[in-house]
Parts: structure tokens; C-alpha cells; sequence
């Protein structure tokens, strides 16, 4: 996880965004010219409205029961068949993208907030805050991350809400240790100890100086947590530990759809392929702004 963010804190760090509008505009061309952020973009476009406009997008409702139609083959009715209670395969699809893009977004804002802060509270005043939540971060990167959050989930019992807390802990380390050794190397930089001779604040330097030269590392490596997160939600409803019945996400539709595997395969390829498709494009998505942001790489 951390290899994307070592490609771009070495030298991001270095640099002070003078101009930000300007910075911004060729960021954004340069994204403009990729044609797998277009893709990228355009795929999670069509995954955000399906989420959004579930309700007026699926065909029927999702958690609706149908024993009369049951375990049915793909049709012009059910387009990828229907499960074991006769509820619709498709219209579980689309309310599943809502879950799984809920859950990547929240868990990577979250982790995301609370790793920047710490991060920089850690890196800028040293001292015993920053001795305290170092030792709690190489405490955690002790054990793998995901036998972390597995651990988590079976202490405060599976449910989506407590395995999105469970990744929220597990993720808020690795924005800490970096934007630490960021603002570490950055405090010690010209422009800042210019700020301080000049009478600004503590608060005023984080925000206006340190905190813009850690956004383009931030925004890079908080895209990439977003597609790690759906990956490892669905990973975890697929072992029971995440959402549960009968709530419609991806991981949850694979583990139920495994005992029809011989005879609907299609229950099971669909929502794999959909997480497949997810986790690329939002890939896709930070592979272009790694390249526009990362100030070695932009032309």
C-alpha cells in the first residue's frame, strides 16, 4: 500500500505551490490528455448514478422475495437469473454499488482526516505527541492490515458499520507515517522558517504552507485507498464479517452465490466483475493524478 506514496514524497515534499491555480490547470490538462483517467472517470461516473438513482434504475426491489421464482436462469425479466429466495440478481447489483462506493469513500475520508492531522501534529511539534502516536502506528503496522481488521470485526461483532470502523483504524496509519516524514523534512525548509521569523502562527504555517505541499501525496494515495477499501469490504462480507444479510453488496452476493455456482455461475461473475471493474477505474483514476501531481513526472 505504501509504495504509491514513497513515489511521490520525496519530491512533492520539496516543493512549495507558489502558484496553486496554475499548478491545478496543468494537473488537470495533463489528467485531460490520459486516456485511462477518461475511462477511469467515465466508468465511475456510471457506478456513482447507479448508486445514486438506484431506486428508480433497478427493476425490481432488492431485498423482495420471490418463492415462486426461484434460482431462475438469466432473462429478459432478471438479466443475471435470481438467488436462492427469488430476489432479483440485477437489481442487488445496482444496490450493491451503493454500499461498496459508500464504504470506500467514507472509510478513505475518515482514515484520510485523521492520518493528515495526526500526521502533521506529529511531524510539526515533535516532542511527546509526536513519541506517542509514532509508537502507536508501529505498533499497528506490526500485524498484516488485514488480519488487523479481521481481528477488529470479530471483537466488536460483523456488521457494515463496525467493519468500516475496523478499516478506518487500520487505514489512518499509513497517511500518518508519511505525511509525518513529509512535514518533518518540510519544517526545516526555507520558506518556513521565513514564515516563523515573520511572526505567523503555528496554526497559519500548517494550513498555508505545510499543508498544500502534502495535498498532491494526500489526494494520490486517498484515491487508491478508496478502490483498496471496496476491495477489502467486499473481502470481508465474503467471510461473513461485513455486511449482512439481506443487505445487498458485492462480497456478501459472492458468499451467497457460491452454493449456486454449478448452476448460475452468472450470481457469482457479476458482482466479481463488478468489484473488478471498480477497483480498476478508481486505479486508473489515481495512476493519472500520481503522473499529473507527482512534480518529476509532469511535463
Amino acid at each position: 500500500m505504501a509504495e504509491h506514496i514513497v513515489e511521490l514524497a520525496a519530491d512533492a515534499a520539496f516543493i512549495e505551490l507558489t502558484e496553486p491555480k496554475s499548478f491545478l490547470y496543468k494537473a488537470f490538462r495533463q489528467i485531460l490528455r490520459n486516456k485511462q483517467a477518461i475511462l477511469g472517470f467515465a466508468v465511475l461516473l456510471v457506478l456513482v448514478l447507479s448508486a445514486v438513482f438506484a431506486e428508480q434504475i433497478a427493476p425490481y426491489d432488492p431485498y423482495k422475495t420471490n418463492y415462486s421464482n426461484v434460482k431462475q436462469p438469466p432473462s429478459a425479466e432478471h438479466f443475471i437469473g435470481t438467488d436462492e429466495l427469488g430476489r432479483d440478481g440485477f437489481s442487488r447489483l445496482i444496490y450493491g454499488a451503493r454500499i461498496s462506493l459508500m464504504v470506500g469513500i467514507i472509510v478513505s475520508g475518515i482514515s484520510t482526516t485523521i492520518g493528515v492531522a495526526l500526521g502533521a501534529i506529529a511531524g510539526y511539534f515533535g516532542g511527546i505527541a509526536d513519541m506517542i502516536i509514532m509508537r502507536v502506528v508501529d505498533l499497528m503496522m506490526a500485524f498484516p492490515f488485514l488480519v488487523l481488521a479481521i481481528a477488529l470485526v470479530a471483537v466488536f461483532g460483523p456488521s457494515l458499520l463496525n467493519m468500516m470502523l475496523a478499516l478506518i483504524v487500520v487505514y489512518w496509519i499509513w497517511f500518518a507515517r508519511v505525511v509525518r516524514g513529509m512535514v518533518l523534512t518540510l519544517r526545516e525548509t526555507e520558506f518556513i522558517v521565513g514564515a516563523k521569523a515573520a511572526g505567523a502562527s503555528d496554526i497559519s504555517i500548517i494550513f498555508r504552507h505545510i499543508l498544500p505541499n502534502v495535498f498532491p501525496v494526500v489526494i494520490v494515495q486517498g484515491s487508491f485507498s478508496v478502490a483498496e477499501a471496496i476491495l477489502i469490504a467486499a473481502t470481508l462480507s465474503y467471510l461473513g464479517l461485513g455486511a449482512q444479510p439481506p443487505t445487498a453488496e458485492w462480497g456478501s452476493m459472492l458468499s451467497n452465490a457460491k452454493e449456486l455456482m454449478r448452476i448460475l455461475p452468472v450470481l457469482s461473475i457479476a458482482p466479481g466483475v463488478a468489484i473488478m471493474i471498480t477497483v480498476l477505474a478508481i486505479n486508473f483514476i489515481g495512476d493519472a493524478l500520481r503522473d499529473a501531481l507527482d512534480p518529476t513526472l509532469r511535463q
